[in-house]
């Protein structure tokens, strides 16, 4: 841990983390575990099913569901802090966890959802291995935070809702007990909303269509659903068309804050590894390490100033939030943190990059697969066009 690490507020944790002894603590260990894997999946491009084993008998894959469910009703600021830790071991994993526990924490804020239908997710991911994500992409459509409507379709019938269609990046996939599915209807006048649809119903089937750059280990493959039949009270928030409702801020937040957090345990792993090269690395003609060089110093430096900056922005904000202690739009806040943090986490491995050459570019060191990871930081929705867009529009249309 840096200097500047240890300059960060100590207290600032929320309440609840009193019940769950040495939390980050046990984040650390498991994280350490996932690294020694790591390199192994990414190269192979295989889901590593154990570590969401070693989540679990953790204890670490409930802490966002309510605590009057058997959760532990984590804030925001802790699982920062949990994601980013998991994150300096493994970043597939990471993402993977993320995006469980943020649609948990959507979840929870949903009055739509039938009430059995929430406590059975919520005791099943508490008693076993029950992950669940969105699946809202598509190939025709691309991203629906660009607009447009969903292929996917809903058709009613006297035993439920027949789902078919098409999705794609379903992060988590080979592991995810329920997909949380955009669709719309085939009424007459269409709605639109999400649909849970559990992996085990007949014409749900995975196509493993994931070979990516990076973050190669999570998994998102192409969801097919063909006439998969689900119960009626699995339609957890259909409206109009006309009427959709606009994403809930407080789910876009932590999604910005979270994401933030998981690309700056990439780059405080790419960071660490570095620091350890620097001061192995002892060439004949030099008579001592290359930490010993002002000029590596200097790099360094302005490495450890981006990634203080990093923690300063997502956990200042965390903490305002936490005290609702903020002005103005919280959500795009947090959105503007993701674009500030994101950037300067690329920038700080790609520094990393500069300063070690060939060495950091072997597939045996760790730095090249941190850097394609937080190569991905770029793709989570909202992306920094629409961002900037939007802080652009809220200063110049400002009334």
């Amino acid at each position: 841990m840096s200097q500047l690490e240890q300059a960060l507020p100590k207290t600032v944790v929320s309440k609840s983390v009193e019940t769950i002894p040495n939390l980050f603590e046990r984040v650390e260990a498991i994280a350490k575990d996932f690294a020694t894997r790591a390199a192994i999946h990414d190269r192979e491009g295989s889901f590593p099913f154990e570590n969401f084993t070693a989540l679990h008998e953790a204890g670490l894959l409930s802490l966002t569901i309510p605590r009057e469910f058997g959760g532990q009703g984590l804030g925001i600021y802790s699982i920062c802090r949990v994601i980013e830790g998991v994150a300096r071991g493994d970043a597939s994993t990471a993402l993977v966890l993320t995006m469980h526990y943020l649609q948990h924490t959507h979840a929870a804020r949903n009055s739509r959802w039938h009430p059995d239908v929430y406590q059975r997710l919520c005791r099943e991911s508490i008693e076993g291995i029950a992950l669940l994500n969105a699946a809202r992409v598509e190939p025709e459509l691309g991203t629906p935070a660009r607009g447009g409507l969903p292929a996917t379709t809903a058709e009613r019938t006297t035993d439920g809702w027949r789902i078919t269609g098409h999705k794609q990046y379903t992060t988590g996939s080979p592991i995810l007990r329920y997909f949380v599915v955009w669709a719309r209807t085939t009424e007459d006048e269409p709605r639109v909303g999400s649909f849970l649809v559990p992996r085990d119903l007949p014409g749900l089937r995975i196509v493993e269509t994931w070979d990516h750059l990076g973050m190669r280990a999570t998994g998102s493959h192409d969801l097919i659903l063909e006439n998969v039949l689900i119960p009626e009270e699995y339609a957890l928030n259909i409206r109009p068309i006309s009427d959709v409702a606009p994403l809930d801020p407080l789910f876009s937040t932590w999604g910005s804050l979270v994401i933030s957090a998981l690309y700056l345990g990439v780059a405080t792993s790419a960071r660490n590894w570095l620091i350890e090269y620097l001061n192995e690395r002892t060439p004949s003609n030099l008579g001592g390490s290359l930490a010993t060089l002002p000029r590596f110093q200097t790099a360094v430096g302005e490495i450890e100033a981006l990634l203080f900056t990093n923690r300063r922005l997502i956990y200042g904000l965390a903490q305002d939030i936490e005290k609702g202690e903020y002005e103005g739009s919280v959500g795009l806040q947090a959105q503007t943190v993701k674009y500030l943090t994101t950037t300067n986490g690329i920038k700080a491995v790609e520094i990393a990059l500069e300063l070690t050459g060939n060495p950091g570019l072997l597939k045996r060191n760790p730095l090249e697969r941190h850097y394609r990871d937080i190569l991905c930081s770029r793709i989570h929705t909202p992306q920094n066009d629409v961002i900037c867009q939007s802080l652009g529009k809220s200063v110049l249309l400002a009334k």
